[in-house]
């Protein structure tokens, strides 16, 4: 950014408004339960990459400095920061401080907030349509998919992980693998979009445009943290189950997910990773004594909410974010040798896969959630990840479907994209 911005403009929008009428090309886009922000970019705005080590506190600042706050309305919400966050660390992030962002809060009030500059020509504010998804397109065939690593290859891989972890080399590992769908049509992030929120209204629905043409866009059922003033919370998920149809063999899933000694440990190791992390960040630090089952679509997920006060307010969402990631729910532990595993058992790179997603506004409160159940779009080409958390009782064919199932509940959707 460079030089002043003169104008911040905010406006209150009606609590019917649809945020998904504020996402557009350029811009991002982050909902659930209809609370969430969308973010659109005017000509000549542009992202940036930054490594997550480098977004400390005096970056922020600096970057919120150009923004003339003082003709706002004091009741509205400042001007936010977007990000996605690839899983290393160690790489850059792209960040959008969005030209105008809508954003609807906990309590149902909506505003639009635009940051412009001198001289700037304004779009037409965005206007608010009745949700039309298109129809959905036939399934895709074999031909139009392409496994990396294969499934034989990837219960190898699995295999291997579970060998090392026996020989005590770590504790656990989460294995990811990738389906590239050739789609054979351009694909539309905002009809994709529609269709996630609509089959997961509980997730983080979200899209934001990368580098190169690409596009991110997933439901995550896992919050990474939040931050609204000194209150902070943590939705840490590990250990799953398929659903199904028939009501009775659901619930036995779920029951048996909830007494399954390898998936309560897979949990455990990620709780203890979360709390140390935070403890020392804050006081009156709490979480739920015995996991949850939370449900999704097309998984049970086994569940620890995490709330707590931040012992020091300057403490932004993003330096939590900093402090977590990569927990062990995509990563493993102890993480170097997770990570060290995942380098040397993946194909693929991850990219922005089980990297973090979301904002923080200039009062540092923000949202960030788990990329996960998402897709990389490109053109007429998605990249979708799936993974799967891997300890010592760990089964590889077991493993497998697990990723299986969640490649083709996001395919489903993707046939609407």
């Amino acid at each position: 950014m460079s030089g002043p911005l003169d104008r911040v403009r905010a406006e209150r929008l009606g609590p019917a408004f649809d945020l998904l009428a504020g996402y557009g090309p350029g811009g991002c886009y982050m909902e659930r339960a209809g609370i969430g922000v969308a973010g659109t970019a005017f000509p000549g705005t542009r992202p940036w990459t930054m490594r997550l080590a480098d977004v400390d506190p005096p970056t922020v600042r600096e970057l919120f400095s150009d923004i003339d706050l003082g003709g706002m309305d004091p009741s509205a919400p400042p001007p936010l920061l977007f990000g996605s966050l690839p899983f290393d660390p160690g790489l850059g992030g792209r960040f959008l401080i969005p030209s105008r962002t809508v954003r609807r809060d906990r309590e149902g009030e909506t505003w639009s907030i635009e940051v412009v500059r001198e001289g700037a020509v304004l779009p037409e504010p965005p206007v608010s349509m009745t949700s039309v998804s298109a129809s959905p397109s036939e399934p895709f065939s074999a031909m139009q998919l392409l496994g990396e690593p294969s499934a034989e290859e990837y219960e190898e891989a699995v295999a291997s992980a579970v060998e090392r972890i026996r020989e005590g080399s770590l504790i656990k590992v989460v294995l990811a693998r990738t389906l590239r769908v050739e789609a054979g049509r351009e694909l539309d992030p905002t009809q994709l979009l529609r269709r996630l929120r609509a089959v997961e209204p509980e997730c983080y629905a979200f899209a934001m445009d990368l580098d190169q043409g690409r596009t991110i866009v997933g439901a995550s059922p896992e919050l990474l943290v939040s931050r609204s003033g000194r209150e902070v919370r943590a939705n840490p998920l590990a250990g799953s189950a398929p659903r199904a149809g028939d009501p009775g063999e659901d619930r036995a899933n779920a029951e048996a997910l909830g007494s399954s000694a390898k998936d309560r440990q897979e949990h455990a190791i990620v709780v203890e990773a979360v709390f140390r992390a935070l403890q020392p960040l804050c006081d009156d630090l709490r979480y739920d004594p015995e996991p949850t089952l939370l449900a999704t679509a097309n998984v049970w997920h086994l569940s620890t909410r995490f709330r707590g006060t931040l012992r020091d307010p300057a403490i932004s969402s993003l330096d939590l974010v900093r402090a977590l990631h990569p927990t062990p729910a995509v990563c493993g532990d102890p993480r170097d040798a997770a990570m060290q595993m995942i380098r040397d058992l993946e194909p693929v790179p991850r990219g922005h896969y089980a990297g973090a997603v979301g904002w923080m506004d200039a009062n540092g409160d923000g949202v960030w959630a788990l990329a996960l159940r998402c897709a990389e779009l490109h053109g007429e080409t998605a990249r979708l990840f799936a993974g799967a958390g891997i300890v010592a009782d760990s089964e590889p064919a077991l493993e497998l479907d697990e990723t299986e199932r969640k490649f083709r509940a996001f395919l489903d959707s993707l046939r609407w994209g």
